[in-house]
């Protein structure tokens, strides 16, 4: 949190400042740091799912990440594992999604605010890609890691999960815990300035 002029608390994340340093990036390999995403963990089975699905807007996905409609939720529901996922929205507060999705389960199941422990980072552009098969674990060829798809792998040295937006394999958001995202940030950039490539020369 930081304070205004007001005295009024404002929200920050742990990127807050690193506008500058991404503004200095190319076209071909942007970030931006996203607002703040309320995040809750869910594990269920059964017709708890289906509850929770109803209650979001959208399915709790088998594979990959599925987002529900804005004037619902804006949830996307990002699949973790067997009986788990990671329920996140830009518009509603943790305590609300938290109780929301409580409510929904009807004590079949468990849901914690998770909100503090990951930060979001937006990675677009014709060659982000390429940026991170320099230090990903898993194989992003389009075949594999379509649109939709979601991973929990590593990126450099960090624990991250990796959700594929587009098919086209330039547009991609990346949630890392709080405590190494300055370190990835600062592998972001350094493995985007060693590419050097400007658009069309690709």
């Amino acid at each position: 949190m930081a304070e205004t002029g007001m005295g009024a608390l404002v929200r920050t994340g742990p990127l807050h400042g690193w506008a500058g340093r991404f503004a200095e990036l190319p076209d071909t390999v942007a970030l931006l740091a996203e607002p703040f995403h309320s995040m809750v963990d869910v594990r269920c089975s059964g017709a708890a799912v289906e509850r929770v699905a109803a209650h979001i807007g959208t399915t709790l996905p088998v594979r990959g990440w599925a987002a529900g409609p804005a004037e619902v939720s804006g949830c996307t529901a990002i699949w973790l594992g067997p009986d788990e996922w990671l329920v996140t929205s830009p518009f509603v507060s943790p305590a609300d999604l938290e109780a929301g999705l409580r409510e929904a389960l009807d004590g079949e199941g468990a849901a914690v605010d998770v909100s503090a422990q990951r930060t979001t980072i937006r990675l677009r552009g014709a060659h982000v890609r390429d940026v991170l098969e320099t230090g990903c674990a898993i194989d992003l060829h389009l075949r594999a890691f379509p649109a939709r798809s979601a991973a929990v792998t590593t990126l450099g040295r960090a624990g991250v999960v990796l959700l594929a937006l587009d098919d086209e394999g330039t547009d991609y958001r990346i949630l890392v815990r709080s405590s190494f995202a300055g370190y990835l940030a600062e592998w972001l950039i350094d493995a985007a300035t060693e590419w050097h490539i400007e658009p069309g020369t690709g």
